[in-house]
């Protein structure tokens, strides 16, 4: 936290019941009246404190970036021995943030104060040290300024995406491969990503993508059926295995 936000202050109080309201039910639910209340003060104190809802979401973008420096900080391994992995636990934590606090996050990302944008540069600074670590141990296959903006691109839209998916079709897979594809792209370490399939599970898939929608040789009913299990052989490799995981979330 900034200075001025001392334990148990008016301000902190007010700052972290905005934060959560915000993640409750997001930036409508940060009206004045409300924080107030669950501050236990009064409307004006907001409006002396923080001018308006503006300053106060600045406030809680501050308050968000403090916590997450604090984090980051906290992970932060001076001389790792791995470089590359230092990068992908760094990428992690950011798009882990991002993915289980997206109301903050997104205020966060909103922010133009000079306190957040402070915040935000420090970080830069963190991400731009592991790129220059990478540079240094002979790693990196582009430009540090392109390779930092890579980072970024790529985490702001794991994010993103994540949380544009349906819930019933997010697959934390998404999230390796862009991790990955952002090494390949900045770096020469091979990615982690296990080789094609060549198992029933990705002849599973390929028979899928080619079965025609209006296939006369079976009926609506057995094309239903037989896409179903071959969706159950694309995910799981098993038609027990998607059966059983089902019977579990009924």
């Amino acid at each position: 936290m900034t200075p001025r936000d001392t334990t148990d202050s008016p301000r902190r109080r007010i700052v972290e019941a905005a934060v959560e309201l915000l993640e409750k039910g997001g930036p409508d639910a940060v009206s004045t009246r409300a924080v107030a209340a669950a501050a236990g003060m009064q409307p004006p104190a907001i409006y002396r404190l923080f001018g308006d809802k503006e300053g106060l979401l600045e406030a809680v973008a501050e308050h968000g970036y403090a916590q997450f420096l604090e984090s980051k900080r906290a992970q932060l391994d001076p001389e790792p021995q791995d470089a590359v992995e230092d990068l992908r636990r760094g990428w992690d934590m950011v798009v882990e943030f991002g993915i289980s606090r997206p109301e903050l996050f997104a205020v966060m990302s909103r922010a133009t104060g000079r306190e957040a944008d402070m915040a935000h540069r420090a970080g830069l600074e963190i991400l731009h040290g592991r790129v220059r670590r990478l540079a240094a141990g002979g790693w990196l296959r582009v430009d540090e300024e392109l390779a930092a903006q890579i980072i970024q691109a790529t985490g702001r839209g794991a994010v993103t995406t994540w949380h544009s998916t349906p819930a019933a079709r997010r697959d934390p897979a998404l999230l390796t491969a862009l991790r990955e594809a952002m090494v390949t792209a900045i770096t020469r370490a091979e990615p982690v990503i296990p080789h094609a399939e060549t198992g029933p599970a990705a002849a599973a898939r390929a028979l899928r993508a080619a079965l025609p929608d209006d296939a006369d040789v079976l009926s609506d009913a057995e094309q239903h059926l037989l896409r179903e299990w071959l969706t159950r052989l694309a995910a799981d490799g098993s038609p027990t295995a998607g059966t059983h995981a089902n019977r579990r979330t009924r």
